[in-house]
């Protein structure tokens, strides 16, 4: 600021100074330039030697032949620079300008719908917003959907896909028990998606395909409503349990190799049946064990609630009704472990 302020008194000094004291002054300052750029290094230059420059470009025509320090495309540079700096500030702080701008609850509406709703477009959803009170233009509309996120979340898409086919959908898999004897026994099952149905159980001690394809032909009869049975990679599903699939008219979906998740709702049961029933007793054979899991899926279809089914059962048990001063009934199941609560008649 104070080198500026020495350049302007400067300027009226030289008002009154000869012409040949002028010329031989500029003379003289030319060549201590020209000696100063010889040296190689470039001084620093602050943004107000930047706007002196920018104004007497404006205001000189012929403020490109003193340049020594800077070249004429330095300066044009800092001149476009300070435009787009200038029109920035003014198009953000300016009071009063440009378009009004929607709200935060408008655009994060915008952006669920779009989440929510992949195939629509800007009319469709610029359609719901008019319906719902807000007054937008369709071009500002289209302009937000273009800044919202291009893909839904994953899992929200699968649980739609699932949701809308859960009804053909079945899956079976095998889990493990160890008995008294230190023996091992597998268990085999079916359960449906829709409901969360156990369709079929059964031990045994040697699992193999011709066994499986047997408990398919009694899992499905002859007229059911599935369609695609999921299955992981086990080797004892082959090609004898697909041959039973296909006369049944069931497609087979193989799932990945090590991925449970894929097969979730049978791993969730088998999760389920292990800390509602497994954990806590001792199977001594086959026919305690097989014992053991019919009790289990009678009180898991009839009284326990489900957190898949928005804590319902898969029976769909119905909710007592509290008239008068009615007792509690407390009813045992599966020995004790659980119990099922009712208000006495």
């Amino acid at each position: 600021m104070f080198r500026l302020l020495r350049l302007l008194v400067g300027s009226c000094c030289r008002c009154f100074c000869s012409r040949r004291d002028l010329l031989l002054e500029n003379l003289a300052l030319r060549q201590q330039l020209a000696v100063f750029k010889q040296r190689k290094q470039r001084p620093t230059l602050v943004w107000l030697d930047k706007l002196f420059w920018i104004g007497m470009k404006r205001m000189w025509s012929k403020w490109k032949n003193c340049l020594v320090l800077v070249t004429p495309e330095t300066v044009v540079r800092w001149h476009r620079l300070g435009f787009r700096s200038y029109w920035h500030w003014r198009s953000r702080y300016a009071i009063g300008g440009g378009r009004r701008r929607i709200s935060r609850e408008l655009r994060e509406l915008i952006f669920q719908m779009v989440a929510e709703n992949p195939t629509w477009g800007a009319p469709r959803i610029h359609g719901e917003l008019l319906k719902l009170g807000f007054d937008v233009s369709e071009r500002t509309v289209s302009r937000w959907v273009g800044r919202a996120p291009k893909m839904p979340d994953a899992s929200r898409r699968w649980k739609t896909f699932l949701s809308n086919h859960r009804e053909v959908i079945a899956a079976m898999d095998f889990f493990t028990v160890s008995t008294l004897a230190f023996s091992v026994l597998y268990c085999f099952f079916v359960i449906a998606h829709d409901r969360r149905r156990i369709l079929h159980f059964n031990v045994t001690r040697h699992p193999n395909s011709f066994w499986i394809a047997q408990q398919m032909r009694e899992a499905f009869p002859a007229e059911h409503q599935h369609e695609y049975v999921i299955l992981d990679r086990d080797a004892k599903f082959g090609n004898e349990v697909l041959s039973a699939m296909e006369s049944i008219e069931l497609a087979s979906v193989r799932t990945s190799f090590r991925s449970p998740w894929q097969n979730g709702v049978a791993e969730r049961w088998v999760g389920s049946c292990r800390r509602d029933l497994l954990n806590h007793v001792i199977a001594f054979n086959e026919r305690h064990l097989k014992r053991l899991l019919g009790e289990y899926v009678r009180y898991y279809h009839a009284d326990r609630t489900h957190l898949g089914l928005q804590k319902d059962t898969p029976d769909r048990r119905k909710v007592a009704a509290r008239i008068g001063d009615r007792r509690l009934v407390s009813m045992p199941r599966l020995g004790g472990l659980h119990h099922r609560y009712d208000l006495a008649a």
